[in-house]
């Protein structure tokens, strides 16, 4: 019987060292009292507890939080009620004011924003409410910061989630903004027709700048032309006349050396005085042939006439008697 004691004993005491024995996980924190009064806070790792002395007050996470409050009505400064909720994002910084320093922490966390939203809401008209997100935001944050500070708490961001005013007030900024957008449509149809205008303003000048540019142009390509045109007729007139000019000079070169060789041949024949007679009366019977209307006849030429004459006057006697 005593033997079962002792085991029961024995596994009772083994249970206990095991119950002992504490592991802190990661980004968590424990807060250790001993006999009833605040003792110290384990970060992770493995701890001990002494027996029937020490115990686990509070489990804290220390990580980043996020708390999404319920919409709070505020009331603006021109007297317009509308409901906005919040979210909250924080981290424990000190375990022991957390777990002492506030009864229910998120509940005062929850309050202490609606009465600072308040505060801060009822400074700002409607119009500045809707548009001052940023600035109510910071605001909060910084206010919140300071009063949780002592509880071992770090607001580090505060969010507007939703502004919701009167149904009537957002029928009405409805109608505003349906004016606002038919205002600026007007504003850029006419702006775009204004726009489109001037385009096509510039259009019809630019073309009639390029139409008087290309007609110069095609202006002074024609007066090039006939420019040119001129010059080569008149490089082709000034060739025509040298090549003629050249022509009517050989020829006459030409002539002349015949004569010349004609000349020579004579002297070089030796002709009888009846051969230079018989040339000579060729060349008067040339010379006759001409458009010339005078005439003068060398006295030699006159002489050798009047014998040819004569010669013919005998030989017309001869053949009358022949034929009678």
């Amino acid at each position: 019987m005593g033997v079962y004691v002792i085991t029961g004993i024995c596994i009772l005491l083994f249970f206990v060292i095991i119950s002992c024995i504490k592991i802190v996980p990661q980004a968590q924190e424990f807060v250790i009292e001993r006999l009833g009064s605040y003792y110290e806070s384990w970060t992770t790792g493995i701890h001990f507890l002494v027996p029937f002395i020490d115990r686990v007050a509070k489990k804290i996470s220390i990580k980043e939080q996020v708390v999404d409050f319920k919409p709070q009505p505020v009331i603006t400064k021109d007297n317009v009620t509308m409901q906005i909720d919040t979210v909250v994002f924080f981290q424990v910084t000190d375990a022991k004011q957390f777990a002492y320093g506030v009864e229910k922490p998120m509940a005062a966390i929850e309050n202490l924003t609606a009465t600072t939203l308040r505060n801060i809401i009822g400074e700002l008209e409607l119009d500045a409410t809707l548009t001052s997100r940023d600035f109510i935001n910071t605001k909060i944050t910084a206010k919140l910061d300071e009063a949780t500070d002592r509880w071992g708490i770090k607001v580090n961001r505060v969010e507007l989630k939703n502004i919701l005013p009167p149904r009537e007030i957002q029928d009405a900024m409805e109608k505003q903004m349906k004016a606002e957008r038919e205002r600026r449509e007007k504003i850029l149809q006419a702006e775009g027709e204004k726009k489109s205008a001037v385009l096509v303003a510039e259009g019809e000048k630019d073309s009639q700048i390029l139409r008087a540019e290309a007609e110069k142009q095609a202006q002074i390509l024609k007066a090039q032309a006939e420019k040119e045109a001129m010059i080569l007729r008149a490089d082709a007139a000034r060739e025509q006349k040298i090549l003629e000019a050249t022509g009517e000079a050989k020829a006459i070169e030409l002539v002349q050396q015949a004569l010349a060789d004609s000349i020579v041949k004579l002297n070089d024949a030796s002709p009888s005085e009846r051969v230079i007679t018989l040339k000579s009366l060729e060349a008067f019977a040339k010379a006759a042939d001409g458009r010339a209307t005078k005439i003068i006849i060398p006295s030699e030429i006159q002489g050798i006439a009047g014998l040819a004459a004569g010669i013919k006057s005998v030989v017309d006697i001869d053949d009358k008697k022949q034929n009678g």
